[in-house]
């Protein structure tokens, strides 16, 4: 078994991974700072009725470069944008400070999980945050942490268009100031919405429309149509633009020629 695990490790070895931290709004007793590949072992013992042998542990970056690779040897970052986002990338090792493993000097790159999910947990990102990223990050389980993260990700790009969508209605700027409990509920505008709604041709609502019929917002007039769709708009652009920047500093930083 090959054991892709979406999560911060710290990597002792090919079968061996201590638990940073849970993220993506995880958060099981018991795991932090253990050998998830061990705690794995002992569940399949615990059933009793199978034999898995473990190959190794690994990130879903350094998984998805490396099957990337296997047919293109120039691929050099496996890149993650889903219900989390995260990136890894070729490095020299004499770049790699923290590298504490034997250097074989034969092999001259080794592949560093960056956990970009967490850029901005120090503050950096603050001069972009919106009041809408303050408040997901003030009511998520990790506060403080995986700043990035909860602007780009599928587990929040739903609740930031939520958020302004409810502001504005509350202004009376959105469907004559009338909203309903759905809508006024944490959690209830999926991100699967926003792909819904931008997927509508230009000057037609008809998906938007299912969506906001949903919301129980039927009295939704087209201009509102086109103001929610232009709210879905700004937010998966921005996530666009940030995992672009996020890219482009992983090229630079390679500096291959």
């Amino acid at each position: 078994l090959g054991f892709t695990f979406s999560f911060p490790l710290t990597q002792l070895g090919l079968t061996k991974g201590m638990l940073a931290r849970w993220t993506k709004g995880f958060n099981c007793s018991g795991v932090v700072g253990e050998d998830v590949v061990q705690l794995l072992k002992y569940a399949i013992a615990r059933r009793g009725d199978v034999q898995i042998e473990i190959c190794a542990i690994l990130n879903d970056t350094t998984g998805t470069l490396m099957s990337c690779a296997w047919k293109n040897h120039n691929c050099r970052i496996g890149l993650i944008v889903g219900t989390g986002s995260n990136a890894c990338y070729v490095e020299k090792v004499e770049n790699c400070e923290m590298f504490d493993g034997y250097k074989d000097p034969n092999k001259q790159h080794v592949l560093i999980n960056t956990e970009w999910g967490a850029f901005g947990d120090n503050g950096a990102l603050d001069f972009v945050r919106t009041e809408y990223d303050r408040e997901i990050d003030h009511f998520s389980i990790n506060k403080g942490r995986q700043i990035q993260e909860k602007m780009i990700s599928g587990m929040y790009m739903g609740e930031l268009a939520r958020l302004a969508i409810v502001k504005f209605t509350k202004a009376g700027l959105l469907f004559g100031g009338v909203g309903s409990d759905i809508l006024f509920k944490r959690g209830q505008f999926f991100t699967k919405y926003v792909s819904e709604i931008e997927s509508d041709k230009p000057g037609t609502y008809s998906y938007c429309r299912d969506v906001l019929d949903e919301l129980g917002l039927e009295h939704a007039t087209d201009e509102d149509c086109a103001n929610v769709r232009y709210i879905c708009e700004c937010v998966s652009s921005r996530a666009a633009h940030l995992v672009s920047a996020g890219i482009a500093a992983l090229i630079n930083k390679m500096d291959e020629k």
